[in-house]
């Protein structure tokens, strides 16, 4: 149990441990987070089913992807950060899957209409327009996507309170706004805050090295007595509970009319 563990072994053994991929096995019995009702890996194994031609961007290590029970004969995915390129190539490879190393920035190494589905988990960065042109006439981009002032309050705690513009980052009506300056309709978007709780302060320093971008630069180090509070905090009066908030977005390309 890690309450009979002492701050120092929790905090060193989240520090050694290796946070490359997508897997969040680590967190079992340690962190709990609901999920969103509407099940994005077998909401997208559905349509990947149909496909014939598909693209998941930013696929991290195909953890995901790989989970999927039928591919469609054409699968390419996207990843830019080295080790996950590595990981989902082993994972996907034996698919039929191609790993392309891209760099997360326009333009996709892809011609004009060359996928009927384009796919993305959490992307960090949506190229909208790009999205659209990588899409076919009737093809559909569909998406689950960090919402706004995700885990803030797991944020604030070491970074204090954040400003307005800054919690509002990720809104599921800017994303609708910009799928729509790109020229797709967007024809399904929902949203949920969902509660996450950390048990032990080995799973907050886990977490903070592996989602690098909650509190940029995050280090053991420089945290070490803010994290020294938050462990007695969770050990005094259990679980630090924060809000994780996803949004899914569906969008379809118009289909050309001639004549």
């Amino acid at each position: 149990m890690s309450g009979s563990r002492s701050f120092e072994e929790l905090v060193a053994e989240a520090e050694a441990v290796s946070v490359e991929g997508w897997d969040f096995s680590w967190l079992e019995g340690r962190a709990t987070e609901e999920r969103p009702s509407w099940g994005y890996q077998r909401a997208m194994a559905e349509r990947l089913a149909r496909a014939s031609a598909a693209l998941d961007i930013q696929t991290g290590g195909g953890e995901v992807l790989a989970g999927v029970a039928e591919l469609p004969p054409l699968m390419v995915a996207t990843e830019s950060w080295p080790p996950n390129i590595a990981k989902a190539t082993a994972l996907l490879h034996p698919r039929g899957a191609v790993v392309v190393a891209d760099a997360d920035e326009p333009p996709l190494p892809f011609g004009d209409a060359a996928f009927d589905l384009v796919t993305s988990r959490h992307p960090v960065t949506v190229w909208w327009s790009e999205i659209a042109r990588v899409l076919r006439p009737g093809g559909t981009y569909f998406s689950q996507q960090v919402g706004p002032a995700s885990v803030f309050e797991l944020v604030e705690y070491f970074l204090g309170p954040q400003p307005a513009d800054v919690r509002r980052a990720r809104h599921p009506e800017d994303a609708r706004r910009a799928a729509q300056e790109a020229g797709l309709e967007v024809v399904d978007l929902r949203a949920e805050s969902l509660r996450t709780e950390f048990h032990d302060i080995g799973a907050v320093v886990y977490f903070l090295r592996k989602v690098v971008w909650m509190v940029p630069g995050f280090t053991v180090g420089t945290y070490r007595e803010r994290l020294r509070e938050l462990d007695e905090l969770i050990r005094g009066a259990g679980p630090f509970v924060a809000h994780t908030t996803r949004f899914l977005i569906e969008a379809r390309k118009a289909v050309r009319r001639t004549g």
